[in-house]
């Protein structure tokens, strides 16, 4: 499974820790490799039903790591990224010697404590072979190791040890990361009871350990077993690590983020500021981190019908990335098109077109001349040069075709680089190669699919106005017919690859196309769409519609 591969390297850390007995402190104590710089990963997040859609920029997120246990173990309180155990206190391999040949029995360190046997030194073994292996995207031969971790945990420190609760977690978190979901629940809670008997509820173990579970809940939207897990790992947190801890943060706001979904928006709101609070006042306010909070915030107002909130929210953001980024970074394209977006749908359509237009010069300096992004910036210019439209059609004709005709070559350049995207990936083949083809690969095509469906169908829409403004004049309707056929015909020619078109918020896109199209031709007829045609198209409408209610509710 390949497209793990680039998930995995970015969520993985090494970790090691001091051997001595003074680790079992009940605070935790840092003690990092030094971590090479970490590529970043781009992606899509749509928002479905408004035909809007932002870039975000995906890193790593800090981890909480709890040293158990003298010898070997960590427990790890997560964010949504795998750590796995590993001791470096020991040589992972077999020593032998002219006395000790052939004799397998307890090796002992400077200090003069045990701390392996043959059965604790095989853990060690598989959990760094099962760790690259993963990071490898080789998932079968991760799990098997992880498996045997676990056994040899049990043989060599016994069925209740915090060892096994280490070797459980690794496993778990590699089933979480699969979405194995009924097989990571049983591991986490397995490692939480073992550490909750070794050390108390109210260890700060625990309390990593039922930050892992709420992590699992939150992610298979069991919210309220979620709520209890986080709450939980709140108190603990709170009371050994401090209220101003950045780690006692991290729960506040995953804690905010369920109590959000579970529509408690008052409680979460103020969670979920109280978390940026903290980091703000240590010194975090403008890390990734503290800046995808305030981000989920300005979520939060929009779809609480707050926009004033949302763009002070997203002013701020852009004025921290200007400030610390300048222009030349896709961060500070990424927020000021966020921002573009809030001031377009609060009709603020002169600074919504300035803010586009200035994301795409830099977007052009940044990357290649047909990169799906610049597409994208050019369906958000053209939509804000189609509303302008509306805006003056009462008030000046030939103004609003300007406006039209503007758009209209912005939505053809989008639907050219959109095709070239697509055509290259089947042209590579990269596309039919399935789930062993890499992640972003993916992900770009079904973006690339995405805007394609956009831009052909806004363009269907502004032939179909601009028909409208024409009345008196004689006006073919085959542009917009045209523009929308080839809608339906893009979404069937890469229908046959599930890998990009089967996801809803590309049928939803498609779904809109067809609508469109069964409208117009109720208005002012087609030439291509009759009879049985249009029948076939009726029932693919219901039957979409049955297939993304699921999605739109989730989304509601």
């Amino acid at each position: 499974m390949m497209f793990l591969r680039q998930a995995a390297a970015n969520l993985v850390r090494r970790i090691r820790f001091s051997t001595s007995p003074t680790a079992m402190s009940s605070t935790p104590t840092r003690s990092v490799f030094p971590i090479p710089s970490l590529s970043r990963k781009m992606k899509l997040s749509y928002k479905f039903g408004s035909g809007d859609y932002t870039w975000s920029m995906n890193q790593m997120n800090h981890y909480l790591w709890i040293v158990i246990c003298g010898n070997a173990a960590i427990i790890l309180g997560i964010n949504a990224n795998p750590v796995f155990a590993k001791d470096i206190s020991t040589e992972s391999s077999f020593e032998s010697s002219a006395e000790g040949d052939g004799i397998i029995g307890l090796r002992k360190v400077e200090d003069g404590s045990v701390i392996s046997n043959i059965h604790t030194s095989k853990w060690r073994i598989f959990t760094d072979n099962g760790r690259d292996f993963f990071l490898q995207g080789k998932i079968e031969e991760a799990e098997k190791l992880f498996l045997s971790a676990i056994q040899e945990a049990r043989e060599g420190f016994g069925e209740r040890d915090p060892h096994v609760a280490s070797a459980c977690n690794n496993l778990a978190e590699l089933y979480r990361v699969t979405k194995a979901f009924h097989k990571a629940e049983p591991l986490f809670l397995e490692a939480t009871d073992i550490l909750e008997e070794s050390f108390g509820p109210e260890d700060i173990r625990v309390g990593a350990a039922l930050h892992n579970l709420g992590q699992l809940y939150l992610l298979q939207r069991k919210l309220e077993e979620a709520r209890v897990c986080y709450e939980r790992s709140l108190k603990i947190k709170g009371r050994v690590l401090g209220y101003g801890h950045t780690d006692y943060s991290d729960t506040m706001y995953h804690l905010g983020m369920v109590l959000y979904l579970q529509g408690k928006e008052k409680d979460s709101e103020a969670l979920i500021q109280d978390s940026i609070r903290i980091l703000e006042e240590g010194g975090q306010g403008e890390s990734y981190v503290c800046i995808k909070r305030i981000r989920y915030l300005a979520q939060i107002y929009l779809k609480s019908n707050r926009p004033t909130e949302a763009e002070n929210v997203q002013r701020k953001i852009l004025h921290i990335m200007e400030l610390s980024k300048g222009w030349n970074s896709l961060d500070t394209i990424i927020a000021a098109e966020g921002l573009a977006m809030t001031l377009q749908s609060a009709e603020n359509l002169k600074e919504a077109q300035e803010l586009f237009e200035r994301c795409l010069d830099a977007r052009k300096m940044l990357l290649p001349e047909d990169h799906i992004q610049i597409g994208a910036n050019m369906l958000h210019i053209a939509r804000v040069a189609m509303l302008n439209c509306n805006r003056l059609r009462k008030l000046d004709i030939s103004g609003a075709i300007s406006e039209l005709e503007k758009a209209k070559d912005l939505l053809e350049n989008s639907i050219r680089i959109a095709q070239r995207v697509l055509d290259k990936l089947i042209k590579q083949k990269v596309i039919t190669k399935g789930y062993g083809a890499p992640g972003e690969t993916r992900r770009d095509g079904r973006v690339a699919l995405l805007i394609l469906l956009q831009s052909l169908d806004a363009l269907g829409h502004l032939e179909i106005t601009k028909q409208e403004l024409q009345e008196s004049q004689e006006h073919s309707p085959v542009e917009a017919e045209r523009a929308l056929f080839q809608c339906i015909s893009a979404y069937r020619e890469f229908g046959a690859e599930r890998l990009i078109s089967d996801f809803p918020e590309v049928k939803g896109q498609y779904l809109s196309c067809l609508k469109r199209l069964i409208s117009y031709s109720s208005t002012v007829g087609t030439q291509r769409l009759k009879g049985e045609t249009l029948q076939e198209l009726e029932d693919e409408i219901k039957h979409l519609e049955v297939e993304i209610s699921p999605y739109r509710k989730q989304k509601n």
